[in-house]
């Protein structure tokens, strides 16, 4: 008989309110701004404002981690071919060694399907590849580099 494993020490929600938000960037600026040294003026954007936030807080409320889904127009003009069924997975950031980011991934394709697209695109550090391919994603298309870091294109069918 297994002994069930203990519930994660954390929850995910979709960041509904503006403490959630704050939260949410928080976490960014930690990871992207401060330790990646991405310039905090290419961090935020205008796709914050619509995007669906996620966020990670442990059991004591601190936050662990965050990412985003653009969905609409603004996943088409970043998705490898403008498809609008094809949701935008973005800024995450996660703490590394709990399980989170998969969590974070799984949550946002959660909202993804629950907005009816098909798939889930992203454009990954390539020091992450792995990562995404275990949890299904494919790269597609020429490494390139985004605010000076090299990224690869993936792609996941929901």
């Amino acid at each position: 008989m297994s002994t069930p494993s203990p519930a994660p020490a954390y929850e995910i929600h979709v960041a509904e309110d503006p403490a959630d938000r704050d939260a949410c960037f928080a976490v960014r600026k930690d990871v992207f701004v401060a330790e990646q040294k991405v310039p905090e003026d290419i961090e935020y954007d205008a796709h914050d404002a619509d995007a669906v936030h996620v966020l990670a807080v442990r059991t004591d409320g601190v936050p662990l981690g965050t990412g985003r889904l653009l969905h609409g127009a603004a996943a088409a003009a970043k998705n490898g071919d403008g498809d609008p069924a094809v949701g935008s997975l973005g800024r995450l950031a996660a703490a590394r060694g709990l399980g989170v980011g998969a969590a974070l991934v799984r949550a946002v394709e959660d909202a993804a399907r629950a907005r009816g697209l098909t798939a889930v695109d992203l454009h990954a550090q390539t020091h992450a590849l792995g990562f995404y391919e275990r949890l299904g994603y494919q790269a597609y298309g020429p490494e390139f580099p985004d605010a000076g870091i090299p990224h690869r294109a993936m792609r996941r069918s929901l």
